[in-house]
């Protein structure tokens, strides 16, 4: 592992073969670039804007960010960015939690992997009032890219969570390709979008597999899954991405995928592996419960076919 420093942020890269991976671990334990070196030239296959404000991280839009303890918009009594906790106090809850502008620890770091533990601070404690660990981890190989979310429960009572990744994937990566080219294969059996006051709302506007230019995937929310592996790639079936959603051939019925990009013209198409929808902790679905001295975890695997 390389460590640099730039602009007052310390960075990590590692070099496994023909691909690199770039880190800010310290600063929401964020994944940034994940390049590929290949004859033809360099492939992003994880985007990272070149301007990013690094001290607005929450809002660059590029890299992984970690999505936790809750993903999306979340409601409490119709209000946007709150939550009610199960002793029915109503806590604030920005979107997607805290954790992607929040600070951590690297505690291990080698050739290969890394792994950082989340240091909330005063807002995240008030918004989470539990006592917990949350860690991340990544895996790094040639071609695929292991990634782990766990929480451990020091309190005394159960912790809810309900976590997840925000890949901001490079597309397309092929000059003269457009969107159009490239085919998404999710094996979901329903499709939802949310909704503005915080509800699922089931949505019909797509045909599974859909390919990219097709405006309707964008904030689309995928469940039912009746497989735990996704792809997406050019329609020749060759150079896909594939996604290994936890560690079950099908999983449970709540686990997630979302599809969602800024704009027609944007460098990135996000596919988002979910442990459950947004906004769970109201509706339940998808929502985990972590016992008193038990821990739990949320794996993800990426790999390049």
């Amino acid at each position: 592992m390389e460590t640099f420093t730039r602009d007052g942020f310390t960075y990590q890269r590692w070099n496994t073969g023909a691909s690199t991976f770039t880190a800010c671990m310290e600063l929401g334990a964020r994944l940034m670039r994940w390049e590929l070196d290949l004859p033809s030239g360099r492939r992003e296959v994880i985007y990272w804007p070149d301007n990013a404000d690094m001290a607005d991280i929450a809002n660059v839009r590029g890299g992984n960010p970690v999505l936790f303890p809750f993903m999306g918009r979340n409601y409490a009594d119709g209000e946007k960015f709150f939550w009610r906790d199960p002793e029915g106090v109503k806590r604030p809850m920005p979107q997607h939690g805290w954790a992607r502008q929040g600070r951590f620890d690297i505690i291990r770091a080698d050739a290969s992997s890394v792994e950082a533990l989340f240091r909330p601070d005063a807002a995240a404690r008030e918004g989470y009032d539990y006592d917990y660990e949350f860690r991340v981890r990544y895996v790094f190989d040639e071609l695929t890219l292991d990634c782990e979310l766990e929480l451990k429960n020091k309190d005394t009572r159960n912790i809810p969570w309900c976590a997840g990744h925000h890949f901001y994937f490079g597309l397309p990566w092929h000059k003269g390709l457009g969107r159009a080219g490239y085919t998404l294969n999710v094996p979901a059996k329903k499709i939802w979008r949310h909704s503005a006051d915080g509800k699922l709302v089931p949505f019909h506007d797509v045909t599974l597999p859909a390919d990219f230019s097709d405006p309707a995937i964008s904030d689309s929310i995928y469940t039912k899954l009746k497989s735990n592996i996704v792809t997406f790639g050019p329609k020749s079936g060759e150079e896909n991405v594939t996604l290994r959603i936890g560690e079950e051939p099908v999983p449970d019925a709540w686990t997630t995928l979302v599809t969602w990009t800024l704009a027609d013209n944007s460098p990135f198409y996000c596919v988002e592996p979910w442990m459950g929808p947004p906004n769970s902790h109201e509706h339940k679905n998808g929502l985990r419960w972590v016992a008193p001295g038990k821990a739990e975890k949320f794996v993800v695997t990426v790999s390049l076919a």
